[in-house]
């Protein structure tokens, strides 16, 4: 068993709430969770009590707020194992921590000649940003294939590699669920001269992360999806890589002096969190941090391996080709995250009816194509519905998942 308290919904006051008359069965957690009232507390109570611009002021909250920020990138750094805590640069989501990656290195470094690699399961944040600076700098961007289980293919990847600079790669899929090797792709980039960088949106709040293990050079995740507040997001590197990376942007806080001729910039982390930055979005992630460090991220990976198995089990054993779930079968293999496509194996249902119907039932998926288009078009399917798990589901959210699915079949007649 995972260790998750069987009353840990309590902790989640959206979750009390009824939905057209019925409980709320919150499957999209993989867009974003939902926040336990420790969280909520926190962000109130700096706001109630320490609310003061930092860095700025030797007055009593001035100082308590500076030491909050602080104090939770700290939290971020022991969180994942960083070297050291200024090597944390908070921002206010994963897309603008990926963006100040390829602006700040990507710009420096790349140019006619160099090419970046990702994959065909990347999010559009790892996509489109390399595709706007290959269109200035003129660099080459590879594709390393999806397989027809959910895995990538690495076969040619010495030749991917080859003449690259970066390889920027997910850590697990918001479509598949697949959970990427992250130690062998960081291996196989090292050797080849290049760096590489992990989008850990998706793995960091339901996998223990160690960046250091991973061998990852750059890390990018998102607050939302770990309990935390929405507008705060991570940029992890090492150090000796941040120190030679040009601003991100710039104005306040960035500087160490500004003359009519110019300017320097101050010490890592803060050359690259210009303006005031976001306190209690950084101490609602802190107390986040703090919640999922007392369960225990073994005990969260365990859960969701548990639960992804009866999800698997239960709804392939009662509707057979009704349904195909997309990525590994393997629930080791995977993450929570169940990217479907239901109905008449001839005439499948939109995703988009399938979750209006399941909102009517409580149950709350998305639908669409998941900021992955690339991946759609691999999987040769317009879009799907995905439902994804998170600590605060259960089996019997699958079982109402389960149940919604067959009302549908009457409604479309199949």
């Amino acid at each position: 068993m995972s260790g998750i308290p069987t009353n840990i919904k309590d902790d989640f006051p959206v979750l009390r709430q009824q939905v057209h008359g019925k409980p709320m069965i919150y499957l999209d957690s993989g867009n974003t969770s939902q926040k336990p009232q420790s969280v909520i507390d926190a962000m109130n109570s700096y706001y109630e009590t320490i609310n003061a611009n930092v860095h700025r002021g030797s007055y009593d909250i001035a100082v308590k707020a500076t030491d909050a920020l602080e104090g939770a990138r700290a939290k971020v750094a022991r969180f994942i194992n960083a070297p050291a805590t200024n090597e944390v640069i908070f921002t206010k989501n994963a897309t603008e921590a990926m963006n100040l990656l390829t602006r700040s290195w990507g710009a420096a470094n790349l140019g006619p000649g160099d090419a970046v690699v990702i994959s065909e399961m990347e999010h559009h944040a790892n996509i489109v940003p390399w595709h706007m600076l290959a269109a200035e700098k003129g660099f080459e961007l590879r594709w390393i294939p999806v397989t027809s289980d959910g895995h990538l293919d690495l076969t040619d990847l010495d030749t991917l590699l080859d003449g690259a600079k970066l390889l920027s790669v997910t850590a697990m899929s918001n479509v598949l669920g697949t959970l990427n090797d992250i130690p062998r792709l960081a291996e196989a980039a090292h050797a080849k001269g290049a760096l590489i960088a992990v989008d850990g949106s998706q793995y960091v709040p339901h996998v223990p992360t160690d960046v250091q293990a991973m061998g990852a050079d750059f890390l990018v995740f998102t607050g939302h999806k770990m309990l935390g507040p929405m507008g705060i997001g991570v940029l992890w590197a090492h150090a000796e890589i941040l120190e030679v990376m040009p601003p991100f942007l710039g104005g306040g806080e960035m500087i160490l002096n500004v003359t009519k001729e110019g300017f320097t910039t101050t010490d890592i982390p803060w050359k690259f969190e210009a303006g005031t930055p976001m306190v209690a979005e950084a101490v609602g992630l802190g107390a986040a941090i703090d919640y999922l460090s007392e369960l225990g991220m073994d005990n969260v990976r365990q859960h969701e391996i548990e639960l992804t198995a009866y999800a698997l089990r239960t709804l392939t054993e009662r509707y057979g080709d009704k349904i195909v779930i997309h990525g590994p079968s393997e629930p080791a293999e995977r993450g929570g995250v169940l990217s479907f496509v239901y109905g008449d194996p001839e005439v499948r249902v939109h995703p988009h009816d399938i979750a209006q119907v399941l909102d009517q039932a409580g149950v709350c998926v998305r639908a669409g194509h998941h900021c992955a288009k690339p991946l759609m078009q691999t999987m040769n399917v317009p879009a799907t519905s995905r439902a994804s798990l998170y600590i605060y589901n259960d089996e019997s959210d699958i079982d109402i998942l389960a149940d919604a699915l067959e009302a549908s079949s009457d409604i479309f007649a199949f």
